[in-house]
């Protein structure tokens, strides 16, 4: 309906549609696209390992195939996969652990009192630059010497190695964005720098510590190459374990989806859980 007011025609005001602009549709299409690239190879992986072993090798394939478990009693039954994962997550969850315990006081040490200063800082560093391939035949003959070779033990002990100066490089940024006027609170109560760390600071910094023993455990799950030289039949890891589906008459396609997914799911899991605590922990401590 038009009106005249004044002799010039009036048109009522409606409502205006906001079309999305081109900057922010190319944004949903590009991270649409990510998202793609990301998961269909995990959906595809997943698909193979739920058809049968003669199916998963077809190509093109076939996507009417009836779901099968015969890759899966495969890994379980015949491979021993229940071994390997328990080894994989035992070995994680310790390492992860005990380098919280080692690195969370020393990151508060080295962010409030400098202990070590500058050497200090750079030997952390040292250890992030190191190639691990250069430890291992060292390695291999210090755990042959001793008795250690195809013990869990000598592995949680390397990873240590790695994993603790990898905890106190992020802690420490990390504690040294904490406020100070807390922990000198607790001080002139009367707590000791101890009971100061353990009751107040931990749980300030919780988000942090929770991301640095996330990244922890992960760097232990994944870890190949001393798992593949230090380890035997009994002592050996999910990833070591994959790589035996490879043989001399070719790789074993639908076990190793399986196996796959198997391997991924603790870390996928674990990612949701906490993943709260990997945002604010990881983007806390780069914030002053």
């Amino acid at each position: 309906m038009v009106g005249v007011i004044g002799g010039a025609s009036v048109r009522p005001r409606g409502r205006r549609r906001h079309f999305p602009s081109l900057g922010r549709l190319g944004a949903h299409l590009v991270l649409a696209a990510s998202a793609l690239v990301i998961v269909l190879p995990l959906l595809w992986i997943f698909r193979t390992s739920i058809v049968s072993r003669r199916v998963a090798y077809l190509i093109p394939p076939d996507f009417t195939a009836t779901p099968n478990i015969d890759s899966w009693a495969y890994i379980f039954g015949d491979q021993g996969f229940v071994r390997f994962f328990l080894n994989s997550l035992g070995i994680g969850l310790g390492t992860g652990l005990l380098s919280l315990l080692i690195g969370v006081p020393a990151a508060y040490s080295i962010a409030r009192w400098q202990t070590g200063r500058r050497p200090m800082r750079v030997g952390i560093m040292a250890t992030q630059i190191l190639p691990p391939i250069t430890l291992i035949i060292p390695v291999f003959i210090l755990g042959r010497e001793t008795g250690l070779l195809n013990n869990q033990l000598l592995l949680v002990v390397m990873y240590l190695s790695f994993n603790i100066p990898f905890v106190v490089w992020i802690l420490s940024g990390f504690f040294v964005s904490l406020p100070r006027e807390v922990e000198e609170a607790g001080l002139v109560d009367g707590a000791t720098p101890f009971q100061v760390l353990r009751i107040l600071v931990v749980p300030m910094a919780w988000p942090g510590i929770v991301a640095a023993g996330i990244f922890s455990f992960v760097l232990a799950w994944n870890e190949f190459l001393f798992a593949f030289i230090l380890t035997g039949i009994d002592s050996r890891t999910l990833p070591v374990a994959l790589v035996g589906l490879i043989t001399q008459a070719g790789t074993q396609v639908g076990p190793m989806a399986a196996g796959t997914v198997l391997m991924s799911v603790p870390v996928i899991a674990l990612t949701f859980v906490a993943q709260r605590y990997l945002v604010s922990g990881l983007t806390f401590g780069s914030v002053k």
